[in-house]
């Protein structure tokens, strides 16, 4: 096993076992994460073995990544629980504000629980993001209108994370529910006011956060960037919020990330702009061209967030040992009434 730093870069791989390109990559400096995908699942059995090889690779261990948020983005289906979307949790809220907060909690234990169970470390969630109305990518992802419903449900759910053995991720910073484009294939601009986006950034501010993700969304009240690429933004994360965790790229091979070149330019112009993780995703010829070519300072203070938030790993109760805590049988039923409408 390797003794190596914790590097900037998340990356993926192709298949449900590691291939020898793979654990080159994943044991190159620069890397210090992995993400998978639904292509990356076959079973719980593969999923642990694929984990347990990951982190066998190098120490510290890599961390393990995964958009697992219910709903319509959850990576892992066949063998995990359903989860409901964040926006039916809203629903749950507004019909009864005492239960929602009980529910999101119960849904985060859920969530983390099962992930760590085989072997996962960290869940790209809650979403943030408000509920505007006309979002092409947000949607039900988003737990409600109002921003003190979603800090409320977040934070249920983060607790519940956190029961699981999971710390949390905010996303989409500052704020992807207002703009219609789905930065996957176009670039939104929000053209609204610093003081009018104050209202996305209610819940950056109340919650305790381990890791935020930033949109590539441009927000033209403060950089001609996307958040992604603007150290205003992330400045304004760490001095004006006081966010002290990590910062992660939304994929870096979005269309949105589109506007500063290819690759090696948009790690490169992420990195100096601040963020601590730079996601490639899905372009495996271009993580190869920035190994090769990237040759970074790499900041300490941003290899210890890294190596902090991949340290915040507990032990995990198995599943066997899951269903037979009474809290987990009463989160599935929770979760059985809210995905049966």
């Amino acid at each position: 096993m390797k003794h190596l730093p914790l590097g900037p870069l998340m990356i993926d791989i192709a298949g449900t076992v590691l291939t020898d390109l793979d654990r080159e990559r994943l044991c190159h400096p620069l890397v210090g994460g992995i993400i998978l995908f639904s292509r990356n699942y076959a079973d719980l059995q593969q999923l642990s073995a694929l984990t347990a090889a990951i982190h066998a690779l190098r120490t510290p261990q890599l961390l393990i990544a995964v958009d697992h948020e219910g709903g319509r983005v959850q990576r892992f289906r066949e063998g995990f629980t359903r989860l409901p979307s964040m926006a039916s949790l809203g629903k749950c809220w507004s019909d009864d504000p005492e239960a929602g907060v009980a529910a999101a909690e119960q849904v985060g234990f859920v969530l983390a629980a099962e992930l760590r169970a085989h072997g996962v470390d960290y869940a790209f969630t809650p979403v943030l993001d408000l509920d505007y109305g006309p979002s092409r990518v947000i949607g039900d992802r988003a737990f409600h209108r109002d921003p003190e419903v979603v800090a409320a449900l977040a934070g249920a759910l983060s607790s519940g994370l956190r029961a699981g053995g999971m710390g949390n991720c905010g996303k989409h910073y500052p704020g992807h529910g207002y703009v219609i484009p789905d930065s996957h294939v176009e670039l939104p601009v929000d053209d609204r006011s610093l003081e009018a986006i104050q209202e996305d950034l209610l819940p950056y501010r109340r919650l305790k956060l381990d890791g935020v993700m930033a949109a590539h969304v441009i927000y033209e009240c403060f950089d001609c960037n996307t958040a992604v690429f603007s150290n205003k933004w992330i400045n304004y994360l760490r001095n004006d919020i006081n966010f002290d965790g990590v910062v992660f790229t939304d994929d870096l091979s979005m269309a949105g990330a589109g506007i500063v070149g290819d690759m090696l330019a948009r790690v490169s112009t992420a990195y100096e702009a601040g963020c601590d993780m730079l996601l490639v995703c899905n372009s495996p010829d271009a993580v190869g061209d920035v190994l090769a070519r990237w040759q970074p300072a790499v900041d300490p203070a941003r290899t210890q967030r890294i190596e902090a938030l991949a340290e915040e790993r507990s032990a995990a109760p198995s599943r066997e040992q899951l269903q037979a805590m009474p809290e987990y049988r009463a989160a599935l039923e929770t979760i059985a009434r809210l995905t049966a409408g």
